[in-house]
């Protein structure tokens, strides 16, 4: 049986076939010569959806596209986008079931951080590599929005292997899942090093995190390596991650 998600990803594709959508298309061509290649927004969609998300031929799409809906925040625009950027919420959706196993709330949560993404983004400020910026800053919205959750209901916060699992899941290549895995990596190792330099944690506490965490490690694999039983390590890091949230909030 198809999804309820999937019957609505087929309603909206059919709703933008008809004329009060053709009708936007034709307005964007008029001022836009790239897009008059394309015959109706299948067509565009279908481009969207193919090649890299670095292709500096997509902003030539979406940039028109950001400009009319600042102008005239017309919910059409909302839908084309949304209808474009589908696969890669499905993405998000499917990377980060550890952090909802609830799936319609989960669904729900990442539209909506999409949709609030996509009526702040300013390509006067952002003029290309549009497609990344719209899926990382969506990725961060979720996870922000769970974090606020966690905080309320003082859950531990999952951290660094969900994120880039999000991260690597929403890019569209190879090279952007690297480029985006290792800066990431670079900053969390950085921030990380840091709280133990103030004494914050140990050497051996940033070791287990570093190695969980940070590069998605199995814990046991990382607690024999430091000479420590599976739940001592367990326990261990634990404490050296509310140390870490504590020193946060001082």
């Amino acid at each position: 049986m198809r999804s309820e998600r999937d019957q609505d990803r087929e309603r909206l594709e059919q709703e933008i076939r008809g004329e009060p959508y053709t009708s936007l298309l034709r307005q964007l061509q008029q001022a836009n010569a790239f897009l008059r290649r394309f015959g109706n927004w299948a067509d565009i969609i279908a481009f969207m959806r193919n090649g890299t998300s670095r292709d500096p031929l997509k902003d030539e799409i979406l940039r028109p596209i950001f400009q009319a809906h600042a102008e005239d925040e017309d919910a059409r625009w909302r839908t084309i986008l949304l209808v474009i950027f589908w696969p890669g919420l499905e993405s998000t959706y499917y990377r980060k079931r550890a952090w909802d196993d609830n799936e319609s709330e989960r669904w729900s949560n990442v539209t909506w951080a999409f949709l609030q993404v996509i009526c702040r983004i300013d390509v006067s400020k952002r003029p290309d590599r549009l497609v990344q910026k719209v899926i990382n800053d969506t990725i961060h919205a979720v996870h922000d929005e769970y974090r606020r959750e966690w905080d309320r209901t003082n859950c531990e916060i999952p951290t660094d292997p969900d994120l880039l699992e999000a991260l690597a899941g929403a890019a569209e290549d190879a090279g952007m899942v690297e480029v985006l895995i290792s800066e990431e990596r670079e900053f969390q190792i950085h921030r990380l090093r840091e709280h133990m330099e103030v004494g914050c944690i140990t050497e051996t506490d940033l070791a287990l995190i570093v190695g969980t965490r940070v590069y998605g490690r199995p814990l046991r694999e990382c607690a024999e390596e430091a000479d420590l039983s599976y739940e001592a390590a367990k326990k261990r890091r634990h404490r050296a991650e509310a140390a870490i949230r504590s020193f946060g909030q001082s």
